[in-house]
């Protein structure tokens, strides 16, 4: 160590003179936005966040540069593995190189909604890495050597593919199914990963119509964020990287339709079955997996904090699992299923939160001659919550639980940075974290009375999937436990 301090490392300054951490935002002039927290921490954390998803892909689509037809069914799974690799400037090798000599880490995810694009970085690199992230988003190679390799990743994923990822993407096509004995596949009814029948379809032109369509011309629906940066520092890097790109023509009818890309999914419930073949290692336990779920509202809605709070109270999880209070383990389908039944193998609350509508539901898993028991215990609990008020003891520990959930994920820079940029995205603004706290303590058990009857008042939507499923009942089966009467049938 020498007598003088690098000049990377910043100075010591007294605790005074520095700024409480707080999240400051800026919209440049062609509309991209600006969100960043100073953490003062030696690592960074800044990306990208698109409004594009999969709910936005096309069976047949477009290109109008060239007039050509392509399908983007299954695009944003193939971009999301194409993410740093060759660019116009430096290929995927060079990229992982520079990367790793900066001392960070590159990703991207995508969902239904949105794509994300993410570096990790020492703050001292934060300029060169970002530099890399620009080239990924604004001129990727988009090699056909690299299209196929990808398809390939996609098609061994696809091959092993988790029972509960398989369950998540059936939950979606029954409950948003097609509208009027038609076929065409609602936006939120989609599949978000690329399916078998999707992926021959799928080549270097797909990407480039994907990316012309819902990027190239929509600065507006770009985020970029960070956390552990100066925000007039990442400000800069946004305008050097994304200040080009030019707001649409309004005055043009074709630019301004492209702004209705976004068509409301209505939900519909129904009933999705898929029957897997047998594990080729006979050693693995087969179980059976099920899912039931109800629509409440999405990210706008009222009821959004509610229903936080209800998965919370519900909780749930495997059937083993070591911990105490902390873990979830006196939550109520652990109290109440998997403590109560020995051939509970798991049973979770979830939701799915999108921007007009949510699904909320409990799913389960047991050996498939227990199926149709695993089923009526999951019924029993929505009827219950339907007919009697959760105790204070239930509503208060679910909700310091939330709260401490919240604020311990809150302390990670990666989770900060998803947070700031997807909130942006959702709401044009960031709630901070005393402001979520107040509403998850302003839940009353009356709200959470009143989300569970409102979702109740739809069809319920029944997803199951495993290698015997004809224990589990039928969706008008399970309407008839709940007293709803015979719903509309609906199979896919």
């Amino acid at each position: 160590i020498g007598p003088e301090r690098p000049a990377h490392i910043p100075p010591n300054v007294p605790l005074e003179s520095l700024e409480i951490p707080d999240t400051k935002f800026t919209t440049l002039s062609n509309g991209v936005r600006v969100g960043s927290i100073e953490t003062y921490s030696q690592v960074s954390t800044l990306g990208v966040l698109i409004d594009f998803g999969s709910r936005h892909e096309l069976d047949q689509c477009t290109i109008p540069s060239t007039n050509t037809t392509v399908s983007t069914a299954g695009v944003n799974h193939l971009m999301e593995l194409l993410a740093f690799q060759s660019t116009n400037n430096h290929s995927g090798a060079e990229i992982r190189n520079i990367m790793e000599n900066l001392g960070g880490q590159s990703f991207a995810t995508s969902s239904r909604e949105q794509m994300m694009y993410c570096v990790d970085v020492l703050r001292p690199n934060v300029n060169k890495a970002f530099d890399l992230l620009g080239e990924t988003i604004k001129c990727p190679m988009i090699a056909d050597i690299e299209v196929e390799e990808m398809k390939q990743v996609i098609e061994f994923q696809s091959m092993d593919m988790m029972p509960q990822m398989l369950l998540g993407e059936g939950l979606q096509m029954a409950a948003y199914g097609p509208l009027d004995g038609g076929k065409a596949l609602q936006q939120l009814g989609r599949p978000h990963f690329c399916t078998a029948e999707a992926l021959p379809n799928l080549s270097a032109q797909s990407v480039h119509a994907f990316r012309e369509q819902h990027l190239l011309n929509k600065p507006e629906g770009i985020v970029v964020s960070g956390s552990g940066i100066h925000h007039d520092a990442l400000v800069e890097l946004a305008e050097a990287n994304f200040g080009h790109i030019a707001a649409p023509d309004t005055t043009n009818n074709n630019d301004a339709s492209s702004n209705n890309r976004t068509i409301p999914s209505i939900y519909t419930g129904g009933e999705y079955r898929l029957q897997t073949p047998p594990n080729p290692n006979p050693a693995k336990e087969e179980f059976t997996h099920v899912a039931i779920a109800f629509e409440v509202g999405g990210w706008h809605s009222l009821d959004l904090v509610p229903t936080c709070v209800l998965q919370t109270l519900l909780g749930g999880g495997s059937s083993f699992s070591a911990g105490g209070p902390g873990k979830g383990m006196y939550s109520r389908l652990y109290r109440e299923v998997l403590n109560a039944y020995r051939w509970a193998e798991s049973a979770e609350a979830f939701s799915s939160f999108h921007s007009e509508s949510a699904l909320w539901g409990i799913s389960g898993s047991c050996k498939p001659d227990k199926a149709r028991e695993m089923t009526r215990a999951l019924v029993d609990h929505f009827s219950k919550l339907e007919n009697e008020f959760v105790t204070d003891e239930e509503l208060d520990r679910a909700r310091n639980m939330l709260k401490c959930n919240v604020l311990t994920q809150l302390e990670s820079r990666l989770v900060l940075f998803e947070d700031i940029g997807r909130q942006i995205l959702t709401y044009g603004k960031r709630e901070d974290a005393m402001t979520m706290c107040a509403k998850i303590d302003a839940v009353t058990k009356e709200d959470i009375r009143e989300v569970v009857r409102k979702a109740l008042k739809k069809p319920p939507t029944l997803s199951t999937v495993g290698i015997d499923i004809k224990n589990v009942p039928t969706v008008e089966e399970m309407t008839q436990w709940l007293g709803q009467g015979p719903p509309k049938k609906s199979w896919f």
